[in-house]
C-alpha cells in the first residue's frame, strides 16, 4: 500500500463550521480515513504540524496568532487549500474592517449592554489584534480555495477526493453556486 497523504487543518477566525461541514462526509469519512493520516487537526488534537501533503485553513486572520499558524501550515505543506468564505474573503469576521480597531474594541469591551466591569483585555496570553482581518491569500500563497459558508459536504468530499486521486478539480455547477 502506498503512503498515505498526510493533511492537516486549521480554524483561525471563524465559527468551525468549515470543519463541521467536512464532519458531515458522514459514513465516507471511512474512506477518507484510509487516504489520508491526520497531523495537527482539531479532529486529533495534535497541536504541532509535521511535513504534510495538504494544508487546510477554515477562517480569517485577525490576529498575531493567526499570522503564525498560517505562517507555520504554509511552510509545512506542499498544498494549502482556503476553505470557506472567512478564509476565502474574510467573511463574517471582516465585518469589523469597517471600523477603527481602538473603536472595536471600545464598544465590545467598554460600551456594550450589560458590560460589567468595564476593561479592554490587556494580557499577554490574548494574541495582538490585527487592525483588520484578511484572507488568508493575503497573507500566503494559497494553492485552491473551496467556497461556501460553509462548503457543503459534497463539495468538500468531491474536492479531496479528486485532489487525492490526482485529476483535475473540477465541480459541478450547482455544488459551489449559491443563491
Amino acid at each position: 500500500m502506498a503512503d498515505k497523504v498526510k493533511v492537516a487543518t486549521a480554524s483561525l477566525a471563524g465559527c468551525f463550521g468549515c470543519h463541521m461541514s467536512l464532519l458531515d462526509i458522514d459514513e465516507r469519512i471511512i474512506d477518507l480515513v484510509e487516504l489520508v493520516e491526520f497531523d495537527r487537526t482539531p479532529l486529533t488534537d495534535i497541536k504541532e504540524i509535521g511535513d504534510c501533503d495538504v494544508g487546510i485553513i477554515e477562517g480569517g486572520v485577525c490576529n498575531a496568532e493567526n499570522v503564525e499558524v498560517l505562517r507555520e501550515f504554509r511552510r509545512h505543506c506542499k498544498i494549502l487549500v482556503s476553505m470557506g468564505a472567512c478564509s476565502i474573503n474574510g467573511g463574517i469576521p471582516a465585518m469589523r474592517n469597517q471600523y477603527q480597531l481602538k473603536e472595536c474594541l471600545e464598544e465590545s469591551y467598554l460600551h456594550g449592554m450589560g458590560v460589567e466591569d468595564a476593561q479592554i483585555p490587556n494580557d499577554p496570553e490574548v494574541p495582538l489584534l490585527l487592525n483588520k482581518v484578511h484572507p488568508i491569500h493575503e497573507v500566503v500563497k494559497v494553492d485552491y480555495f473551496l467556497p461556501g459558508c460553509p462548503p457543503p459536504a459534497d463539495t468538500i468530499w468531491t474536492f479531496l477526493e479528486e485532489l487525492l486521486s490526482g485529476e483535475p478539480i473540477e465541480f459541478a455547477y450547482r455544488q459551489i453556486h449559491y443563491d
